[in-house]
């Protein structure tokens, strides 16, 4: 009786696994972020494998930082080279916009297209160029950038080849080679490791010849070593450490082989390393019957599998990073989200870094100051200073959102040290500071024994005007808005103003200083006509700033608004500012007015037209814009007065102080009010009949 004939065994392969460092992750949402937007176009990404190390332990593919394109021209490019310890493996990543689009992509589809390009680098012979091609992987995913959490599932494309490959004979590779051959392949293996031009190449040919000599060669060389040896192989760095299984590189291998050489037996080589060297006792050698289908033709791209499963099962793995980044790290990122997000469709223009960079001064801590650096919080601005010498009283904390019952028990603390406790609290990355000074004031006379403290304030507040590049009058007087008013004006630094009423608000930027016409504005493009400066907070006004706070009832020493003021007028405030940053002409940039938003004169400005007075009544629920051009007989902001500070400096500022009527004699406004006193109108004597007729004033 004829002996039973023993079926073959078929080849198994042992799956590949991935691994995703962090640092992928974080790279992957600032692209996402920064330059791709609602873009979900394919990416190149690189993975990164080598043979197995360990004798318990597989390899994996890797995704790392630098597996991402550097930049946007590379998103769809050519893979990286790696080295030893990483070798480069071409892969594409398909990222979606919303979790049901990575639930509903065609995972099947997407597996056959990477399939076809491995099956058709095949048939051209690049595979022969670069073996790297036959291990093509994918990914899926999916980046919640607001919780940092991220879903994701690997596909390593593999061709199955019908009818399937048979098992003939595996065992390790110091078991199948004469111990002269195994000495000799063990040191053509690491030369060629060791070798910059082959360190990271895949797949080989490993020949032996009838002396025992081993000789390693490129895939494209496998002609030109017919009949010249007594073994052929052919070698991969395998990833997997099992001693009965071959790694998944294996099957489009062996695609390659069966395709390009018709080749029926195959004796394959699984290379693998012990502490960076070949290991002989690790790797494998088998033999392996690879059967000819006789439809098989280049045209038919074979089926084919590969989705990794994630335990077992069929379904994306998912990472959270928000536990392992740092609290601080991890706000910063949650804060400039929103503001990327502007970038995606609705403002691609914002420019993001002149946000971050730029240092605000605030002058006043009080019901507007809180409201004004919680907006600019708001625009990813870190750095704000606070100027203020009063205390947190009682009744500030319902109004001033930057202070709580705790910093007003006992004698209260100062505003310009609780904002800026508060401001960390809300972002522990804020880079803020509190100075608790007062701001000298014309019309408000000092003793010679308070000269030297009222100038010492005065050289602080210039100092730190000129270190911040923009600066918020937001005090309780009009007077104490005018030396910073003046400094600013010097200095030519950007200048916002918001002052309440009881039901109306005011909220303005200053112009350039006098001194920026002849410096700044020559530089520019600009027509001549439109070179004229804007007002400041002071052009308008016909007296000098005076004591406003002596002889004041109650309701009048205290800032009696309507609650709802102070939230408006310091947004529009902060927004004045972001305009005026944004605009490529900054502080020179004219003042645009409402009726003209849908003319074209405001293309320059990419957040819209940029006011120089926004004007509002919540009585009547109103709002204008309007334009004023800088007086020369302005009390702050004129050349007479800027060129008088600069000459004289301490004294100029206490003849100011000290004198009410200094300033309108310097600038003329003395004359002016004696020429308008001494011209009078008699109506009844006038001798016309014609209402319609204009008087000229």
């Amino acid at each position: 009786m004829a002996e039973k004939e023993t079926p073959p065994i078929i080849l198994q392969f042992a799956p590949l696994n991935s691994s995703v460092d962090e640092g992928f992750w974080h790279s992957f949402s600032s692209l996402k972020l920064d330059k791709l937007g609602i873009d979900d176009s394919p990416i190149s990404i690189t993975g990164f494998s080598g043979p197995c190390s360990h004798p318990q332990v597989s390899n994996h593919l890797t995704l790392l930082s630098e597996s991402l394109p550097l930049d946007e021209q590379s998103l769809i490019g050519s893979t990286s080279h790696g080295n030893r310890n990483k070798c480069s493996v071409p892969g594409i990543l398909y990222n979606t916009n919303t979790v049901e689009s990575f639930h509903k992509l065609d995972k099947q589809s997407l597996l056959k297209a990477e399939a076809k390009k491995i099956w058709e680098d095949i048939q051209s012979g690049r595979a022969l160029e670069d073996s790297s091609v036959l291990s093509r992987f994918l990914v899926i995913s999916f980046a919640d950038l607001k919780k940092w959490s991220f879903r994701y599932w690997f596909a390593f494309p593999a061709l199955v080849l019908d009818p399937p490959v048979s098992l003939m004979e595996l065992k390790p590779a110091s078991e199948y080679f004469s111990s002269e051959e195994a000495e000799s392949v063990s040191a053509a293996c690491n030369d060629w490791r060791d070798s910059d031009l082959t360190t990271d190449v895949p797949f080989f040919l490993v020949s032996v010849s009838s002396d025992s000599k081993a000789t390693i060669r490129h895939l494209k060389d496998w002609e030109a070593c017919q009949g010249d040896h007594q073994k052929l192989l052919f070698g991969f760095y395998d990833p997997c450490h099992l001693p009965s299984n071959p790694g998944w590189p294996l099957r489009n291998y062996l695609a390659l082989i069966r395709s390009r050489w018709n080749l029926e037996t195959v004796w394959f080589f699984c290379y693998r390393e012990s502490r960076g060297f070949a290991d002989l006792n690790l790797s494998l050698v088998g033999q392996a019957s690879v059967t000819l289908s006789s439809g098989e033709s280049a045209e038919t791209v074979p089926n084919s599998v590969g989705w990794e499963l994630n335990k077992g099962k069929r379904v994306p793995r998912s990472i959270s990073l928000a536990n392992s980044m740092d609290p601080t790290r991890l706000a910063v990122s949650a804060v400039d989200l929103n503001l990327k997000l502007m970038r995606w469709r609705a403002l691609p223009s914002l420019n993001l870094n002149v946000l971050s960079s730029v240092k605000c001064l605030l002058l006043g801590a009080g019901t507007l100051g809180c409201q004004v650096a919680r907006t600019l919080m708001g625009w990813g601005i870190r750095n704000i200073t606070f100027v203020d010498y009063g205390k947190v009283a009682m009744s500030n904390p319902v109004r001033q959102s930057l202070y709580t019952f705790e910093d007003c028990v006992g004698r209260g603390e100062f505003k310009a040290v609780a904002a800026v406790k508060s401001l960390k609290q809300i972002f522990p990355a804020m880079e803020t500071s509190g100075v608790v000074m007062a701001i000298p004031m014309p019309g408000h006379p000092i003793s010679s024994q308070e000269e030297d403290s009222v100038l010492g304030d005065c050289k602080r507040l210039s100092d730190l005007i000129e270190s911040h590049d923009a600066v918020f009058l937001l005090t309780d007087t009009r007077e104490s808005r005018w030396l910073p008013s003046l400094l600013c004006a010097n200095a030519n630094k950007i200048a916002i103003n918001a002052a309440l009423g009881f039901d109306s608000y005011m909220v303005m930027r200053h112009g350039a200083g006098p001194t920026s016409l002849s410096d700044d504005m020559q530089n520019l493009d600009i027509n001549k006509t439109n070179t004229q400066r804007l007002g400041c907070y002071f052009c308008n006004d016909v007296v000098a700033p005076q004591d406003s706070m002596t002889d004041r009832t109650l309701d009048q020493q205290c800032t009696v608004t309507r609650p709802g003021l102070a939230p408006i007028a310091g947004a529009l405030a902060v927004e004045l500012l972001v305009g005026v940053l944004q605009h490529p002409l900054g502080i020179n940039a004219k003042g645009d007015n409402s009726s003209l938003s849908n003319t074209g004169n405001n293309d320059d400005s990419p957040l819209g037209i940029l006011p120089h007075q926004i004007r509002g009544s919540v009585s009547q629920f109103s709002q204008i814009t309007l334009l004023g051009q800088a007086s020369n007989s302005c009390t702050a902001c004129s050349e007479t007065v800027i060129s008088e500070y600069r000459k004289r400096g301490n004294s100029f500022i206490l003849e100011a102080i000290n004198h009410p009527t200094y300033l309108e004699d310097l600038t003329g406004l003395t004359e002016l009010k004696k020429a308008a006193n001494s011209f009078n109108l008699d109506w009844e004597d006038d001798d016309t009949d014609d209402d319609d007729v204009a008087v000229d004033l």
